[in-house]
């Protein structure tokens, strides 16, 4: 194994510990459009690096300082976001726990939010749901509180009260300012769930108009709506405007691993594999998602590089274990990359099953679905794709799993069906799986 593969071994199961303590072509027509110029961010990270250490030193001299610490969970909760690095969410859920226990969650309302936050970045969905509850009877007439609960609920599965908690976010929030731009943020996200792609664009659009007319635009959430409406473009096959989102928010952050990583992907879908290479070996270099690792390693076996490609998935596993060892966050990553790669998938299905038992939203029911398809359990995985589907939600890789899943059960219309649709939607979804959908859908079978 490379020294290049080792290191980023070993970044793995930092990250992963550190979850114990804490926690083509222009297709399509999309409505992107009049969006403001991508331009470098103008905050100061060095600014925000001495507002670190004096909190760090403060609480040092005083380690019941919950404001101070409430404040410093914000700020590793924010680095969590730009850098990708769970170290600083292991930080937040440390400052977190500290708060509270000098001060409770009545007299401290602040500890709990950070807590809450800490849960829903460690993917504790439930508890992260029941504190946002609390939050919502301590608070009743803060905006936050329900964005928060709506938040929980909508990863939980359970939209029409996600749905309920947004709109009373949206009464009590205004209408200006972050609160605003959370706002069309959600909704983007409840439109792409309901299949509305121009809902989504239009609110991602609104989002960074009001981002970007902020005194000092912050550049997470200008980039992450800049990365959202690329997602928003690739997912219906515009890989042009996807590219051009991508490269805008790199401009604002050139480190972001998330535009890194699906520029890459965009990248491949439109043939070019050696960019799409170098954009996911910069994104893996910063955070070893599985996700990254697993999409690098099927460029690499596209490439002819299968030594690279063996590196990248034996990668994968070890984080798996890792995971599996320290807590449960990239458990539907790692079902889905045994099940498109053929390998431990009874484990693969064991694990959706248990992360569907409690948390049961689209993708974890479609992470069910093509599990239980890889063991051989066609009937399940009819039932439950019928529930990925439920929403009405417009992505490919959804329809790839329905029509491959028709196809064991013996249905092959309703298996051309689902298979033209998704790469009539969007042909490259994926490098290997896309390829798979063709000659599935050319086999006549």
């Amino acid at each position: 194994m490379s020294v290049g593969s080792m290191s980023r071994i070993r970044i793995a199961v930092v990250i992963l510990a550190a979850l114990v303590l804490g926690a083509c072509s222009h297709r399509g027509s999309s409505s992107v459009a009049h969006l403001p110029p991508a331009a470098p961010s103008a905050s100061d990270p060095s600014m925000e690096e001495q507002t670190t250490r004096f909190l760090e030193h403060k609480i040092k001299r005083d380690p019941e300082d919950f404001i101070a610490l409430n404040k410093l969970a914000t700020i590793y909760l924010q680095r969590v976001r730009e850098t990708g690095d769970l170290n600083y969410l292991s930080l937040a859920a440390r400052a977190a726990g500290a708060s509270l226990t000098t001060l409770p969650p009545e007299q401290n309302i602040g500890g709990l939010v950070a807590l809450t936050q800490v849960e829903y970045a460690s993917h504790e969905f439930i508890t992260a749901r029941d504190h946002a509850l609390r939050l919502t009877e301590l608070e009743p007439n803060k905006s936050y509180s329900f964005q928060m609960l709506g938040d929980a609920l909508l990863e939980l599965g359970e939209y029409d009260k996600a749905e309920a908690a947004f709109r009373r976010m949206e009464e009590l929030g205004g209408i200006q300012g972050l609160t605003r731009v959370a706002v069309e943020q959600r909704t983007a996200r409840l439109g792409a769930l309901h299949g509305d792609t121009e809902v989504a664009q239009r609110s991602l659009t609104n989002a960074l108009n009001i981002a970007m007319s902020l005194p000092v635009p912050p550049r997470e959430t200008v980039s992450w709506c800049r990365w959202q409406l690329g997602e928003t473009a690739f997912g219906i096959g515009d890989y042009q405007t996807a590219e051009r989102c991508y490269r805008d928010a790199l401009v604002t952050f050139p480190d972001y691993f998330r535009a890194l990583a699906s520029l890459g992907r965009v990248r491949a879908a439109q043939g070019d594999l050696p960019g799409a290479i170098e954009s996911y070996e910069r994104a893996t270099s910063i955070v070893p998602d599985p996700a990254f690792v697993a999409a690098l390693g099927d460029l690499y076996k596209l490439a002819g590089r299968d030594k690279e490609a063996a590196a990248e998935y034996a990668l994968v596993e070890q984080i798996a274990h890792l995971n599996d060892v320290n807590g449960s966050l990239y458990n539907r990553q790692q079902a889905l990359f045994c099940a498109d790669h053929d390998i431990k998938t009874e484990e693969a299905y064991e694990n959706a099953l248990k992360e569907y038992a409690g948390r049961r939203d689209i993708y974890g029911a479609d992470a069910l679905a093509w599990t239980a398809l890889k063991t051989g359990r066609v009937a399940e995985a009819q039932t439950a794709i019928t529930e990925a589907l439920r929403l009405g939600t417009r992505d490919a890789r959804l329809f790839y799993h329905a029509g491959m899943i028709a196809r064991a059960a013996g249905n092959s219309s309703g298996a051309r069906n689902y298979l033209n649709r998704a790469l009539a939607l969007n042909p490259q979804f994926d490098p290997l799986q896309a390829s798979i959908a063709r000659r599935a859908l050319n086999s006549g079978e």
